[in-house]
């Protein structure tokens, strides 16, 4: 074959059907219909000389020799995009670009107030998209441009850049008045108090939780609390009203617990557990590292949180 009978775009639909493992998907990502797409395919398998991709169960997967072509494909294709960025001038105040972000319940609460505050005075006709996807979905969804940001604490997420923002740590979050409360609060005015005998305390308490949240279940498996499990959730926003009228105790990120602790009728204390310390990063594709937009969120989420 010959350079020549390759169309650019053909390229940029193999990658995005070789990323996203579905055609119809590929056709979103670049705006094109799905039977375009399918033609298109057709002239790069006629061109190839391969079928590169096979169905398998609700979408495709790639042959061997389409496995082989992807990272000279990608690679290309990514020496272009820097090129062409290089020149690119961005203004946020013109962009009418759609921004999608990856954030859970906690981060939505935590980081959205301020950077659609931030947008609205430095890019008011941009838009702002959460899309909370499953961990094991946030490092492809970044590489194929379904998400250009993910923020949170994301060990499970490789094979990214990525920036520390902040620091946090788990507490134990319940209601003033609560028997353990007041408890713990004279125990540490008695420092010479065996760390047995906090343990025993802490052991008394029942517990909610958030099922996605694996660290919180982890960190109550190791401290031997899981049959003091009494109450599993899909959202932390459910549980400090939940808390507040029962005798439920919760692990929860401080940064989020003293606002809810702040509002009133909340304690919060701070035992020495597993697990407990964590860092919040922002991750991005190196695909996109060097697009002037996505630039200009980072450094503006990295000004407002970092």
């Amino acid at each position: 074959m010959n350079i020549k009978d390759l169309d650019l775009n053909l390229l940029r639909l193999f990658d995005a059907v070789w990323r996203t493992r579905s055609v119809s998907l590929a056709a979103q990502l670049l705006g094109m219909s799905q039977p375009a797409a399918s033609q298109g395919l057709a002239r790069l398998r006629a061109v190839l000389g391969d079928a590169l991709f096979e169905r398998s169960g609700t979408g495709v997967r790639p042959t061997p020799r389409a496995d082989r072509l992807a990272q000279a494909v990608q690679l290309a294709l990514g020496t272009i995009e820097e090129a062409l960025n290089v020149s690119q001038l961005f203004d946020p105040m013109r962009s009418v670009r759609v921004l999608r972000v990856h954030l859970s319940d906690i981060g939505e609460a935590r980081f959205l107030p301020e950077l659609v505050l931030a947008m609205q005075r430095h890019a008011p006709g941009m838009r702002l998209e959460a899309r909370p996807l499953a961990h094991d979905k946030i490092g492809p969804a970044l590489d194929n441009g379904q998400l250009d940001l993910a923020i949170g604490f994301l060990p499970e997420v490789t094979d990214t850049l990525q920036q520390p923002l902040l620091s946090d740590r788990y507490v134990v979050l319940m209601r003033q008045g609560h028997p353990v409360a007041l408890r713990w609060n004279q125990l540490h005015k008695d420092k010479n108090t065996s760390p047995d005998v906090a343990h025993a305390m802490l052991a008394e308490l029942e517990f909610s939780a958030v099922r996605t949240h694996a660290d919180t279940l982890r960190i109550l498996e190791l401290m031997h609390w899981q049959h003091r499990l009494r109450l599993t959730v899909s959202h932390f926003l459910s549980l400090p009203a939940i808390v507040r009228s029962s005798d439920l105790a919760v692990l929860m990120p401080r940064n989020f617990a003293q606002g809810f602790a702040q509002a009133g009728a909340l304690a919060i204390i701070e035992p020495d557990l597993p697990l407990r310390d964590f860092t919040v990063s922002m991750h991005w594709s190196p695909r996109f590292d060097k697009d002037p937009c996505l630039q200009w969120l980072r450094a503006t989420v990295a000004h407002l949180f970092g």
